[in-house]
């Protein structure tokens, strides 16, 4: 009997040429992709569940990579609803294009946010799901990042992000609670998942602050 606990189940061509697609860039650009692997469905699931799943909404992924994420969002949409994938990664952005045509590709930088959702024609949106690299960036980009995320997300919207369990005892990743908690009234931490490599939790932000009071001055 095979007991393997399958993380990717039923992985076909597509699935395959996404893998080599993230592997490519994993080992190319190691301060781009954070993860050894692309999410596991269980945790697409955990970060999704902020996505609303009746009445038209507008749902912006960030760091999409091969799109396991944008899968899991898709699921939970309404018809007549928006969703958005930002990358910096050209070589991710051409996968996602040619992988996903129903899916609303931007080459761009999570830094210019509100810029990238303005020339899209989006000026807020119901829900933000990330699997960006946060210990990577330097702090004053993981605060204008955060920032644009504060600026763009409805009042009544949700921010969800990735992190990883054997990170959180980890300084920077401390400092970046604090500054979650510097844009955001509502700060959860959900998880873990265990059936992610490596495992993963997730944060779940509500309640943007006044932009006008800078990351990381709430404890």
């Amino acid at each position: 009997m095979d007991e393997t606990v399958r993380l990717w189940p039923g992985r076909d061509a597509e699935g395959a040429t996404g893998l080599r697609a993230f592997m490519a860039v994993a080992l190319r650009r190691q301060g781009v992709v954070g993860a050894v692997a692309p999410s596991s469905p269980v945790l697409a699931r955990a970060l999704t569940a902020v996505v609303p799943s009746s009445g038209p909404s507008v749902v912006v992924e960030l760091g999409a990579g091969t799109g396991p994420i944008s899968e899991a969002i898709r699921a939970r949409l309404a018809p007549g609803s928006r969703q958005l994938a930002i990358d910096i990664e050209p070589s991710m952005v051409a996968h996602l294009r040619r992988a996903k045509p129903w899916l609303e590709v931007v080459h761009g930088d999570a830094a210019d946010l509100g810029a990238l959702l303005a020339a899209a024609g989006v000026r807020k949106v119901d829900a933000v799901v990330s699997t960006l690299p946060w210990s990577l960036f330097p702090d004053a980009r993981q605060s204008a990042m955060l920032h644009e995320i504060g600026r763009v997300l409805d009042p009544a919207g949700a921010f969800t992000t990735v992190t990883y369990l054997h990170a959180l005892p980890l300084a920077r990743a401390r400092a970046f609670r604090r500054r979650l908690r510097g844009v955001f009234e509502e700060v959860l931490t959900t998880g873990p998942v265990w059936r992610n490599i490596p495992p993963g939790m997730t944060y779940v932000c509500r309640r943007p602050r006044d932009p006008s009071v800078k990351a990381g001055e709430h404890v």
